[in-house]
């Protein structure tokens, strides 16, 4: 009997990464007296700290600027982006508010749509990437994450034209074209989420899960070989990526080269100890290489990490059965058929 369920994490299809978008405004306000306690010189040294990554006092110094003129807008809106880099994402929002009713400015409805994700404000943050596009028809980041949202909500379609402006208006965006391969593959158009994967790579060669999402496209039409190399890339981009480590051990393990599977959910395993996937997918392995008991004990370790893993209860009834212990293989597949695996059931048949 082989054991038939190797459940494990597709690849990370899409990730909504918010990288670094540069909030801060960095055009400094002219100083006339540098002798002079001015909100202008306060304003300034906000921004060099903020520059600095010294928050705290960026904070302090834009509290003064603003104390000392109350219609300072830029300095509300670098107030707003501070507390965003200190997490303070209300505050934030707050002071962007402060801002847009001095001045509406795209950069502005676009840093509170940011702050208002974080909070899980997403239709107020659709709402805001739409201000900024309104205002700057060329957003292209506005566009990309208004598509992200998109994508989480399942809008497959409507994310691929949100990523496709993006694009139009910033054609080496490897993230837009990262992103629309997985809304595309979503939707099943694999050959058009390949091409979009390789485009990013292209983009932005330094993107590690577009080597990831394309290997796991690449296995699963079958080209074991090159979607190998595509993980290893992924792997070499990005240290201790145990998800592309993990993956990279299904592509081998799918190509019948068991033992090198295993060393690749070690690597895994070793990165994050919890990684109930990789359990399961080693015991697969094991089970190959006819060692049942240890393949039960990864089975055992991927429930207890995760007590509602249906195809670990599944994968472990069957690596019981072939060490006789029928009664906990019934067990274990009587659990599998309640958490939802109906193939359970074609093993069941014995089962009193």
């Amino acid at each position: 009997m082989n054991l038939k369920s190797v459940s494990i994490l597709f690849s990370l299809f899409f990730i909504f990464v918010f990288h670094s978008y540069g909030q801060s405004d960095t055009i400094k306000a002219k100083v006339l007296d540098d002798s002079i306690p001015t909100p202008e010189k306060y304003y300034n040294q906000g921004i060099d700290d903020f520059k600095n990554k010294k928050f705290s006092n960026a904070l302090d110094d834009l509290n003064k600027a603003i104390s000392m003129k109350a219609d300072f807008e830029r300095a509300y809106y670098n107030r707003g982006t501070t507390k965003f880099e200190m997490k303070n994402y209300t505050g934030s929002i707050d002071d962007f508010n402060l801002a847009l009713v001095l001045e509406k400015r795209p950069d502005t409805y676009f840093a509170r749509a940011q702050a208002e994700y974080q909070l899980g404000k997403k239709d107020d943050a659709i709402d805001d990437y739409s201000r900024t596009i309104e205002l700057k028809p060329d957003y292209a980041q506005a566009y990309y994450y208004r598509g992200g949202i998109k994508f989480e909500k399942g809008d497959y379609q409507a994310a691929i034209e949100d990523f496709s402006l993006a694009i139009r208006y910033k054609p080496d965006y490897g993230y837009a074209y990262n992103d629309r391969g997985s809304a595309k593959r979503m939707l099943y158009n694999i050959e058009g989420a390949i091409k979009d994967y390789q485009n990013s790579i292209i983009a932005n060669s330094d993107i590690a899960f577009a080597y990831n999402n394309l290997a796991s496209l690449k296995r699963e039409k079958g080209d074991f070989e090159n979607a190998i190399k595509n993980y290893s890339e992924a792997i070499s981009r990005k240290k201790g990526y145990y998800i592309a480590y993990n993956n990279r051990g299904r592509a081998k393990l799918e190509s019948g080269d068991y033992n090198a599977a295993i060393e690749d959910f070690d690597k895994a395993i070793k990165i994050k100890s919890d990684y109930d996937f990789a359990y399961n997918n080693r015991a697969v392995a094991k089970f190959k290489l006819k060692d049942y008991k240890g393949s039960i004990a990864d089975c055992s370790k991927a429930i207890d990490l995760n007590p509602k893993y249906a195809y670990a209860y599944l994968n472990r009834g069957i690596a019981k059965e072939m060490i006789h212990d029928d009664e906990g293989a019934c067990s274990d597949w009587e659990v599998a058929n309640e958490l939802g695996i109906e193939s359970a059931k074609g093993f069941m048949w014995n089962c009193k």
